[in-house]
């Protein structure tokens, strides 16, 4: 039996259209509300009118029936307008809430993301002047003014002429090999020393 867990905060889920169909609704009841008061307004009782004559019998000159029902109606309708008005000012409270948790948690991740960019690399011993087209070098995505901190098993802290490098090519022919460039940012990528139709084994 497979099984998923459900999400019930209900913070997830809240949308600016789930606010605006609210608002929608508390205008629909606010024109029903109006329309139920121009009808108490045309009989002149309004909502605390007498509905009885000084006698006490059931007014002639009205429509008893319409204007108790609109009454009832409009009380109705108050406490429906007043419950979706809690509805719109939690939703907006959840709204801004979840604004407010992605706003941070971007800042975070950018703050992360500086704070990897700015670790020290090592100094780069290497930059590549010229790469050939279709050479292993190219293939491996070696670009024009990369910087090289690694190469192989050679790196700053061994590297001491590019005769290094070249006794590493010479001696990894078809052999992968990790190279660590700075391009505008760190990256390593594989790179294969071996024989393609120009000269040399890189290219």
């Amino acid at each position: 039996m497979k099984m998923t867990e459900e999400n019930n905060d209900g913070n997830s889920t809240i949308t600016m259209e789930d606010v605006q169909s609210l608002i929608k609704k508390k205008d629909t009841i606010e024109e029903q509300i109006k329309a139920y008061y121009d009808v108490l307004e045309d009989q002149e009782v309004g909502m605390e009118g007498p509905l009885v004559d000084a006698e006490g019998f059931p007014r002639a000159d009205v429509n008893v029936y319409q204007i108790r029902t609109a009454r009832h109606t409009i009380s109705c309708l108050q406490n429906d307008h007043k419950a979706i008005m809690v509805e719109i000012e939690e939703a907006l409270h959840r709204l801004h809430a979840l604004e407010k948790a992605k706003r941070e948690q971007d800042q975070a991740e950018s703050q992360t993301e500086s704070m990897e960019q700015e670790v020290t690399l090592p100094s780069p011993f290497a930059r590549v002047d010229a790469v050939s087209q279709g050479s292993p070098a190219c293939q491996a995505g070696l670009r024009i003014s990369d910087e090289i901190i690694a190469f192989g098993s050679i790196n700053t802290g061994n590297f001491q002429n590019l005769q290094n490098i070249a006794s590493v090519v010479q001696h990894s022919e078809g052999q992968y090999e990790v190279t660590t460039v700075i391009t505008y940012h760190k990256t390593q990528m594989g790179l294969t020393p071996q024989r393609w139709s120009g000269r040399g084994l890189l290219g």
